[in-house]
């Protein structure tokens, strides 16, 4: 797999500082053409979220946040127990650190990472947590997508294909916590592992309050 060298698609600047092709490579090692292409895809949605909604954020650190969104679903960067979405903000955390950015942007690509898929929280954050919130939603299901100009979206689907998207993506998620499916409780991919389970039983809140230890 290649990186594509577009330098702007939809009237965005895609990235090009020596952190974010290092971040991109690190994708193209570890990824697959499939989440690389999503990931683009999310970085330009996010930015076109942004402008249209005349919001400062600082393009890097959103570039790299959507590099290592989805990288914990990798193989390389999955740990036995924790969610995804912290893998991968654990990730860029590590990485950031060994190029010596400000903790304060290590902390913010963090949380943009950790909390991409935390409904009713992440859209109330920082702009670079918000945004690629918003772009992770428009590229998965759609949301905001009559914000998107015709022009717009064949432009960057024409860069980055989805490839059967909506085929590919539940059993993609799957296969990146299909070893941990305890780490979904709480969480929308529970849902995940309830498409591709039979029978999958959920850890349900309301039976840990009413089993636990209190004896009352």
């Amino acid at each position: 797999m290649s990186v594509n060298k577009l330098k702007s698609v939809a009237g965005i600047q895609i990235p090009d500082s020596a952190i974010s092709s290092q971040a991109t490579e690190l994708l193209l090692e570890h990824g697959t053409e499939f989440i690389y292409n999503h990931s683009l895809r999310v970085f330009l949605f996010a930015s076109l979220n942004g402008k249209r909604n005349g919001l400062w954020y600082d393009a890097e650190l959103l570039y790299v946040s959507s590099i290592f969104h989805d990288l914990g679903l990798t193989s390389h960067y999955s740990s036995p127990d924790k969610r995804f979405e912290v893998d991968g903000a654990n990730a860029a955390r590590d990485f950031l650190k060994s190029h010596g950015l400000a903790k304060e942007s290590i902390q913010l690509v963090w949380d943009t990472i950790a909390l991409h898929t935390t409904i009713g929280i992440a859209e109330h954050k920082e702009p670079e947590v918000a945004l690629m919130y918003s772009g992770v939603g428009l590229d998965v299901m759609g949301e905001g997508y009559e914000n998107l100009s015709n022009s717009n979206r064949e432009e960057i689907i024409s860069a980055f294909p989805r490839n059967d998207f909506k085929k590919n993506i539940i059993p993609t998620f799957f296969s990146g916590f299909e070893h941990k499916t305890e780490t979904t409780f709480g969480n929308i991919k529970a849902d995940v592992c309830a498409y591709m389970i039979p029978n999958f039983h959920r850890k349900n809140f309301c039976d840990c309050i009413l089993h636990s230890p209190w004896s009352e």
